[in-house]
């Protein structure tokens, strides 16, 4: 059921709300529910809509970095004053709270992972990875353990129940779809999570945090990595991994070089910013040799990608793996960004290896980003995806 602004704040007490919340969770009235909280809106109204639905609910949060060094950042989660704010929503809604301490998980899964990926010359997805480890591995693991039937989060996604299982789609608010952030979730979590506020628009919670006078009604959502500091990740990488700031050579396409850089881990590809100048066409970060320290750039069209391969991949469709689907050259509705909307690619196979090839090419695809697939047939479904291992040009 997607439900309409109006209809839910006219109401003081949002009963559709609460109706629309028990079918997406689906199980008993009584049932324990673990939700995690951030300390944000998204979560803070979930954990508020379950309680007022009759659920048994636990409120966990996460401390994931350090208090002291993000304290202060805006836009942030999981640290400092979002963990006082989880705490203090969890006090006035009337349940249960922990504070899990994950720093050490989340350093080794995460942000070591993130450096990692910068010095492959990759293009990290931290958010993903968190998801897929610390939040959706090792926090339902928790949540069994305290006798919970489900586990909750605010994210924006819908969960769709099948006769052969759980289905993952896109929200109801495109505004707001996070599907492309999820499509690591296996289909054992997917069957075990639960997500309310997959069919409301991001409008109309709000409206309910302030219509149940909570603290987090005006509160900023998250936005950047939320362990960079003031959005700059080289200061992470540097000194996690000092040898992505050697210098090298900025190269171009036809071989020729136009200067050094300071540092591979600088650049991702489709950059412009930072690049020799000079006349004639703007250049683009087109290619990054890690090994070789080399940022090979060259003209705008020369990002255009015409197929991609895939590495760790996950399938939440019907066939029994991503691998058979390939097989079978299955028609997708292929994502490569978190702002572009899905286009038409096929799905195949070539020398054993998952590929995805694009009706149209595709422009800057980088090395490390998620390809999220979607149905064909019914382009609101989630079938799967992977990283990107490696892609394949236009020209």
């Amino acid at each position: 059921m997607i439900l309409d602004l109006a209809t839910a704040i006219d109401s003081c007490a949002p009963q559709a709300v609460i109706d629309t919340v028990r079918g997406s969770v689906g199980l008993p009235v009584g049932t324990r529910v673990l939700v995690a909280m951030s300390g944000g809106v998204d979560s803070t109204v979930t954990a508020t809509l379950l309680h007022q639905a009759g659920y048994d609910v636990v409120g966990v949060t996460l401390q994931l970095y350090d208090h002291g060094a993000a304290i202060q950042k805006k836009g942030a989660c999981c640290a400092g004053q979002d963990i006082h704010d989880a705490r203090q929503a969890a006090e006035r809604i009337g349940i249960p709270h922990y504070v899990l301490d994950y720093e050490s998980r989340f350093r080794q899964s995460v942000v070591e992972e993130f450096a990692d990926a910068y010095l492959r010359g990759e293009t990290p997805i931290p958010c993903i990875r968190c998801n897929q480890t610390v939040k959706f591995r090792d926090l339902l693991d928790v949540a069994k353990d305290l006798g919970a039937a489900a586990m909750a989060t605010g994210h924006y996604v819908r969960r769709e129940a099948s006769p052969l299982g759980a289905q993952l789609h896109r929200a109801a608010d495109p505004a707001r779809d996070q599907s492309w952030f999820l499509f690591a979730t296996t289909r054992d979590q997917l069957d075990y999570l639960r997500f309310p506020l997959g069919g409301l628009e991001k409008p109309l919670v709000r409206a309910i945090a302030a219509n149940l006078r909570l603290a987090a009604a005006d509160k900023p959502d998250s936005q950047d990595i939320c362990f960079v500091p003031e959005g700059r990740y080289t200061t992470v990488i540097d000194k996690l991994r000092p040898q992505g700031a050697l210098p090298g050579d900025v190269v171009h396409l036809d071989g020729r070089i136009l200067g050094q850089h300071e540092g591979v881990t600088r650049f991702t590809v489709g950059q412009r910013r930072g690049l020799p100048g000079g006349a004639g066409d703007p250049l683009f970060v087109v290619k990054i040799d890690a090994d070789k320290r080399q940022v090979i750039v060259g003209p705008r069209e020369a990002l255009l990608t015409a197929a991609l391969r895939l590495k760790e991949d996950n399938w939440l469709g019907d066939q029994a793996s991503l691998m058979d689907a390939a097989a079978d050259g299955q028609a997708v509705l292929a994502r490569v960004r978190s702002t572009r909307e899905p286009a038409p690619a096929r799905l195949m196979l070539e020398d054993a290896m998952p590929l995805v090839r694009f009706e149209n090419a595709e422009e800057g695809v980088a090395p490390g980003q998620a390809c999220v697939l979607y149905d064909a047939a019914k382009p609101s479904r989630v079938l799967g995806g992977g990283f990107i291992a490696s892609t394949i040009a236009a020209l």
